[in-house]
């Protein structure tokens, strides 16, 4: 069965993101398709890239590495929830992504993403970060407005309405997950 990580993609105090990947994994862990788990980066504490060699040569030397690269590995695909900070996406979002390569490679990627505008822009960054790690990001995207689906910009309450795109999402993923699944056991083809 595959297995797809939900990674909760900031480390902020008083965040908003744990409530939003809650409610993922939640909707999530109702299919049978797959198992679905949630990968918190406060779990996870890197610190900025700090590996000598690349990271496409998969030859790590630091602990905190080998752990993230075998958790990374374990999974078939990805939901990443995302705040936007400043147009962009977190700043540990985006360390942790380029702490690895190989990793990531040829696997199936979908957003969740909050903020005044939905995430949006956080996305737009995100994609172009997926494609350089040589993943698949699917078209369907949740975003989840501070305005209309927070109480008092902090207490997550999410209309049904947004249920439709999540479970696309979910379906997506798992289509593409599958697909890519003879290209993860294939010997890997440096980048």
């Amino acid at each position: 069965m595959l297995k797809i990580g939900i990674i909760l993609g900031s480390t902020r105090p008083n965040r908003n993101g744990d409530q939003v990947a809650k409610w993922v994994l939640d909707i999530a862990s109702r299919r049978d398709d797959a198992t679905f788990e949630l990968i918190d980066l406060r779990d996870h504490p890197l610190p900025l890239l700090d590996e000598p060699l690349p990271p496409s040569l998969g030859r790590y030397q630091h602990q905190h590495t080998k752990l993230w690269a075998a958790t990374i590995a374990s999974f078939d695909g990805f939901v990443i929830v995302t705040p936007e900070y400043n147009h962009g996406i977190p700043g540990v979002l985006k360390n942790a992504l380029d702490f690895l390569y190989t990793e990531w490679n040829n696997k199936a990627v979908g957003f969740v993403s909050y903020g005044g505008v939905g995430g949006v822009r956080a996305v737009e960054h995100l994609r172009a970060v997926a494609a350089e790690l040589q993943m698949a990001d699917v078209r369907q995207q949740v975003a989840l407005s501070l305005i209309t689906e927070f109480e008092n910009y902090s207490v997550f309450k999410p209309g049904d309405y947004n249920l439709p795109a999540l479970n696309t999402l979910l379906d997506q993923i798992i289509a593409w997950s599958t697909a890519l699944a003879p290209l993860r056991t294939a010997p890997a083809v440096a980048a």
